[in-house]
């Protein structure tokens, strides 16, 4: 086992939820104790405990906790309040009060503080503007917020691990990365929701509405009617086009395993892959790791490997999928396929994979069960049965990748995010990886601009 170093709340107590009880509490020794004792016992976290006043014989406290649901939160308050010296005033869900209103704003780049800076901004002096770019329409680039500005569009057919749960359940997810977005690198998106399953109508839709934008995020679009949607925009448009859930998914990925590999002493063309999930995200991994050099993948989807031949529940994309991985056209159950292999990656659904199928991996094994909100296994079971590094979705995650990737794609105005621009997104995200870490630390604002810079200068050379 090789030991990573840096982690986050979420990943040393895999919890999603975070919540505040406000609380009166007896001023006694014992009372706060046994409190924390209680929260203890049911498996939840304290992250803080604040003092916010004092009522006769009571103290104020806010208490501060990692808990996996709000049942969990609900079972604390009923076993605190049963002491008689606890009163729970409040449960404050901090996840919901930080997306209040909405987790981002529209604000005026440009200070109006006068009559001249608001007809300067808007009419009468907009009008040259309009003119200016009527007779040049490249001078938009320069003239509006084109350059930094991204849609990003859902029909909320595939939103995290929770599924088909349409655009408006979607839409604090998007509202999210754009948070992200302008955070880390500078750029104003904006959530496009399509309420249609219909391929055409998204494409449509985004054809109809590209020209305000610098580039398309596609997010959470469930295949493979993702892969018809991205093909056809790319023909259509010439902005870059990338659905993240396939292609920022795969950069990170690469990124990862670049440092897993040195912190194992493999070498990429030597190592054998079992891929589970044959989705956008596993498509895409597949094909950015046979790209960047390693020896074979296998792919399972929810029926067996892929490999060529096989006819029950393909497609299309399956099928070039099985053309170019499993060069031994391995047709062996789950099980089996772990057997002497170096590395597995997990893109399908939680719990799927046992200790004893990476007990059969070879030696140095690495494990990335990436499923989210839970991996295809644990990362403590996967060590226990002898994994050498192991790392779940929230270690690795796109974020780390997609900001620097779209920052960079507009700064070289491209006209498409190629492969060649993935890969050096991917090299220079594991190159700023400290020492004994997979990924870098993804609130760092300057690897994100270091990452556009690698992007900008892969398309200069390849363009």
């Amino acid at each position: 086992m090789i030991e990573l170093k840096g982690t986050s709340w979420q990943q040393r107590y895999s919890m999603k939820e975070i919540f505040t009880l406000q609380c009166r509490i007896l001023d006694k020794p014992e009372t706060l104790a046994k409190f924390c004792d209680i929260i203890a016992k049911t498996g939840s976290f304290i992250s803080d405990i604040k003092l916010t006043g004092t009522e006769d014989q009571f103290l104020l406290r806010d208490v501060t906790i990692f808990a996996p649901d709000k049942k969990q939160v609900e079972k604390i308050a009923k076993q605190a309040e049963s002491t008689g010296d606890i009163q729970i005033l409040n449960i404050r869900n901090e996840t919901l009060q930080t997306h209040s209103r909405g987790s981002i704003d529209v604000v005026s780049r440009m200070p109006i503080k006068s009559l001249t800076d608001l007809r300067m901004v808007y009419t009468p002096g907009v009008a040259e503007v309009c003119e200016t770019i009527q007779k040049d329409p490249v001078k938009a680039w320069e003239l509006t917020g084109i350059c930094d500005r991204v849609a990003i569009a859902t029909n909320g057919t595939a939103v995290l691990g929770l599924g088909d749960i349409g655009t408006l359940g979607s839409l604090p997810v998007m509202e999210g990365k754009a948070s992200i977005m302008a955070e880390f690198v500078h750029i104003s998106a904006f959530p496009i929701l399509i309420n249609s399953k219909d391929p055409d109508v998204f494409v449509e839709t985004i054809v109809r509405i590209a020209s305000g934008f610098g580039a398309i995020q596609m997010e959470d679009v469930a295949a493979p009617e993702c892969f018809e949607i991205e093909e056809k925009l790319e023909k259509a448009l010439n902005i870059p086009v990338f659905h993240d859930d396939q292609h920022g998914t795969a950069t990170i990925v690469l990124a990862a395993l670049i440092n897993a590999l040195k912190l194992t002493g493999k070498q990429k063309e030597n190592c054998s892959c079992l891929m589970l999930g044959a989705g956008a995200a596993g498509t895409a991994i597949s094909k950015i790791l046979l790209g960047f050099g390693i020896g074979d993948i296998v792919v399972y989807d929810s029926f067996g490997p892929l490999y060529r031949g096989r006819t029950e529940k393909m497609n299309k994309y399956k099928q070039e999928l099985a053309q170019i991985t499993n060069k031994k056209n391995q047709k062996s159950p789950l099980a089996e396929g772990f057997k002497d292999k170096d590395i597995f990656i997990g893109v399908a659904r939680p719990n799927m994979i046992t200790g004893k199928m990476v007990e059969s991996m070879a030696k140095k094994a690495i494990v990335l069960p990436l499923s989210n909100p839970v991996g295809e296994i644990s990362k403590e079971e996967a060590y226990k049965a002898g994994a050498a590094i192991a790392a779940d979705g929230r270690d690795i995650n796109n974020a780390q990748a997609y900001p620097g990737i779209f920052r960079g794609a507009l700064d070289a105005r491209a006209t498409k995010i190629t492969m060649a621009m993935k890969v050096a997104a991917a090299q220079k995200i594991a190159e700023l990886t400290p020492h004994g870490q997979l990924v870098p630390d993804v609130l760092d604002r300057n690897i994100h601009r270091q990452i556009a810079d690698a992007v900008a200068e892969a398309w200069k050379k390849n363009k």
